[in-house]
């Protein structure tokens, strides 16, 4: 995930803003605790995970499931997914295990959302095949998609199929500026019960809304590839701790980092971050490469 990157993390200020006042009241109204912590890594081909399987792993989703207890599946966005590709998915993952398949870029980005409805319906009844399985599909608008197309996507929230939930990020800078489109926004996501995804990337901070219109957070969080990611995934235990004290029903946290052999996991030391905060106990995945020494 490249967007937001920049050339020098140590010029970004990387402080996690205030809460938006509206989260605490959201966050209020559900009385059933936490039931979901979701973390889990954007991709698990071994492409992109270097030095993370085993040498002679043949099947990377099986292993990849032994390490974390979710994946946020970008794979959905570039193809719509077959039913029977779905149920292959599914089966090859432990009982508590968790996909959030990304909508395809059919509906968001070639289409912008116009005459999606067949393609909408498409997506939807493939990704019911993952049962239980399901997590939350999310959307991702366009970089340029802008309030001015306001409309079209209060018609595709609207329009959502109810059963499948959705979280949908936000990117152009628009939705952010203007503090009354943004608002707008979210008080349509909120009377739809959608989630409303945050992005922490060096290079978009206004991203960081920290707005929830629904008792769930969806973290994006993308590597700095310096120490200081560590300090950030501090303040971010910091932050669901006050959020699970609020009400926080669902956690999905998905760490986006460049792996390279010998590479500590930044979602192992979240998870173990969290263990020892919340008093959990969440496995903590190991990159195969790791022979001596300790995690950090």
């Amino acid at each position: 995930m490249k967007f937001g990157k920049v050339e020098d993390p140590s010029k970004v200020d990387f402080t996690l803003p205030k809460d938006h006042p509206r989260t605490k009241e959201v966050l209020s109204h559900n009385r059933g605790g936490l039931e979901n912590i979701s973390v889990g890594a954007a991709k698990w081909n071994k492409t992109d995970l270097k030095g993370f399987y085993p040498r002679g792993t043949k099947d990377e989703l099986t292993y990849y499931s032994t390490q974390f207890n979710s994946i946020e599946l970008n794979g959905t966005f570039y193809g719509m997914p077959a039913p029977d590709q779905i149920l292959t998915w599914k089966n090859k993952t432990p009982a508590n295990f968790k996909f959030f398949p990304k909508i395809t870029s059919t509906i968001s980005h070639y289409r912008r959302l116009i005459d999606i409805t067949d393609h909408v319906t498409q997506f939807a009844s493939a990704v019911l095949n993952f049962e239980e399985k399901l997590g939350m599909v999310f959307l991702q608008l366009h970089d340029n998609y802008q309030p001015k197309d306001y409309s079209r996507l209060e018609k595709f929230v609207k329009d959502w199929p109810e059963e499948v939930p959705l979280a949908i990020e936000l990117r152009n800078a628009e939705w952010f500026a203007d503090e009354e489109i943004f608002n707008t926004t979210c008080e349509l996501f909120e009377k739809y019960r959608i989630t409303n995804i945050i992005v922490d990337t060096p290079g978009r901070r206004d991203m960081l809304h920290m707005r929830l219109t629904a008792p769930n957070t969806f973290i994006r969080y993308v590597a700095a590839g310096t120490e200081i990611d560590y300090t950030r995934l501090d303040e971010w235990v910091k932050r669901l701790t006050k959020w699970k004290k609020e009400g926080l029903q669902n956690m999905y946290f998905f760490v986006h980092q460049g792996f390279e052999n010998n590479e500590p996991l930044l979602s192992a030391y979240l998870i173990r971050k969290m263990n020892e905060t919340w008093k959990t106990d969440l496995h903590i995945p190991k990159m195969a490469a790791e022979s001596t020494g300790t995690l950090f």
